[in-house]
């Protein structure tokens, strides 16, 4: 979530909601073909407190990417199964890259902060440095006269 708080009575397409019935209808498909898919572990809706199934709008969804699979490409359950486990598993690593990338641009942006406080720490009374060998001059150090040598 984004750390705000939601209101309960609010839906999003993960609140289960629909019966089995209603979810069959939604997804043409048969009743006893969802139990199925719920068996297999295809689809895992929700439970209400006496062990009904309620599914939400991914699920319904999920169910019609079944469907489709099965019917028009052809692909068997097992494989349905396995494909539905490598894009969640996509899904995750996604997330866990944008979490990362987030935090490694933090650490940059505190970085570039830290770098621009040293920066402005820097005494400005100092003369810059030029190399004497790049500016071609010779420097002969003199003391003065009267300063007691080491």
């Amino acid at each position: 979530m984004d750390g705000r708080r939601r209101n309960p009575y609010e839906l999003t397409d993960e609140t289960p909601v629909y019966v089995i019935s209603v979810a069959a209808q939604l997804s043409g498909l048969h009743p006893q073909t969802l139990r199925q898919y719920d068996r297999l572990g295809l689809v895992s809706p929700d439970r209400t407190a006496g062990r009904g199934r309620r599914y939400s709008a991914r699920d319904i969804e999920l169910l019609r990417q079944v469907q489709q699979l099965s019917q028009d490409e052809g692909i068997n359950l097992a494989g349905i199964k396995r494909i539905i486990e490598l894009e969640n598993q996509v899904a995750a690593l996604q997330a866990r890259v944008a979490e990362l990338t987030a935090a490694v641009e933090g650490a940059a942006a505190a970085m570039r902060q830290r770098e621009a406080q040293v920066h402005a720490s820097y005494r400005r009374d100092l003369v810059p440095y030029q190399d004497v060998q790049q500016a071609g001059a010779l420097v002969v150090w003199r003391p003065k006269r009267g300063e007691h040598q080491p």
